[in-house]
């Protein structure tokens, strides 16, 4: 494989202010009432010592994606730079991704078929970063290549998300991976 897009989702600059989520959904034109990207809130401690911290997460583009494995018609694969995309071709909504996906991002619309993050790649293929990460204004999202971004965070308090599927998403902001994946533990 090339290379491998990703994110680096530095929580303590979060903001909450949902532009990841408008820029995503004005982009790509998401039908109304669905989410490719949603900012979400990990809530710490016990009263009245209780502390937040919010982070903008869509398709982590793994590198083992479970999607790609589990969809009996082939309408999910991996480029070769690592984005997981579906063709709404073959999609046939059984919705197997969705319930094999440990971080609940397949959506389906009200035609029945799977739809997710793709990294605008129409955007990549001009030269410029997905909307989500452009229009972040506390740059609490970066995106690139995940090498890069790994290297950029270097002697940070960084990790990178830890699951069965090899997710594309490096982590600061003093969260644990174990934190972060509790947030989906109902997917998987």
């Amino acid at each position: 494989m090339g290379r491998q897009y990703g994110f680096y989702i530095r929580t303590e600059r979060c903001v909450q202010c949902h532009a990841c989520e408008l820029a995503c959904n004005s982009c790509n034109g998401v039908e109304r009432g669905l989410q490719w990207r949603k900012v979400m809130d990990l809530w710490r401690g016990r009263f009245p010592d209780v502390s937040n911290r919010s982070f903008s997460f869509g398709c982590a583009h793994c590198g083992r994606p479970v999607c790609v494995e589990v969809c009996p018609e082939g309408a999910i694969s991996k480029r070769k730079d690592g984005i997981v995309v579906v063709d709404p071709g073959k999609c046939v909504g059984c919705r197997t991704c969705g319930d094999a996906c440990p971080f609940g991002v397949p959506q389906y619309g009200q035609n029945g078929i799977m739809q997710k993050c793709d990294l605008c790649r129409e955007r990549l293929e001009r030269g410029r970063q997905p909307a989500c990460a452009e229009t972040c204004p506390g740059e609490a999202l970066k995106f690139g290549p995940i090498d890069d971004l790994v290297r950029e965070a270097d002697g940070k308090p960084a990790f990178l998300l830890v699951a069965p599927t090899e997710p594309s998403v490096l982590i600061s902001g003093g969260l644990t991976n174990d934190e972060i994946m509790g947030l989906f533990e109902f997917h998987g």
